[in-house]
Formats: structure tokens, C-alpha cells, sequence
């Protein structure tokens, strides 16, 4: 599903109720909670914290959705194309950070 795709269907979603998307404010809240949740399983699975035997495992996939739900909505609301904004991202991080990293060996034909 491409990202305009991801956004439409976020709005068809929220707009069949009559609140709609929430302020900014409270997206924002939203989101660092779900962050939390993510940072909860990663610390789970790979911190100094593991989980209880009978805490059930995770769903790492569905965190990682839940934050892109938020980001989704707050774009939305606020009328953000996220297409267009990752392809400026991007372009920003392309050049510059073209010098910053060690690029990896290609293999010879």
C-alpha cells in the first residue's frame, strides 16, 4: 500500500465519526504512548528487562503499525502530504549525510 493509500483509508476510517481526528495535543500524547509500548517490547526482547513467564510475547509489527496510525492521523489533520514529506526528507539526509557513513563494498561483475 503506498503512503497516500495509507492516508485515505486513515481518513475513510476516522471520518465515519463524528469526532474526528483529535487536537494535536492529544495525537502528540497518543503517540509518546504507543512509542512507550514499542520501547516496553524492545526492552523486552533485547534490554536489561525481560518479560514475566506468563506475560504473553509481543506483537513488534503492530507497535511499529500503531505509531504509523498516530503519524498518519496528526499528518492528516494537519494537512501534511507524507509522500511529498519523506521524499524532501530524504533529499535532506541524501546529501547531507552523502559523506557521513562508510559506504558498503559492491560487488565486482
Amino acid at each position: 500500500m503506498e503512503m497516500q493509500e495509507m492516508q485515505e483509508a486513515v481518513d475513510r476510517w476516522v471520518s465515519q465519526f463524528e469526532e474526528g481526528y483529535w487536537h494535536p495535543l492529544s495525537m502528540l500524547a497518543r503517540l509518546t504512548e504507543e512509542v512507550g509500548e514499542l520501547a516496553r517490547e524492545i526492552n523486552h526482547r533485547w534490554g536489561q528487562k525481560p518479560k514475566k513467564p506468563e506475560e504473553p510475547e509481543g506483537n513488534l509489527a503492530l507497535e511499529i503499525a500503531d505509531i504509523l496510525f498516530i503519524l498518519i492521523c496528526l499528518a492528516n489533520a494537519q494537512g501534511i502530504d507524507l509522500s511529498q514529506a519523506f521524499q524532501q526528507m530524504m533529499a535532506k539526509y541524501r546529501e547531507r549525510d552523502a559523506q557521513r557513513w562508510t559506504p558498503k563494498a559492491t560487488a565486482e561483475a
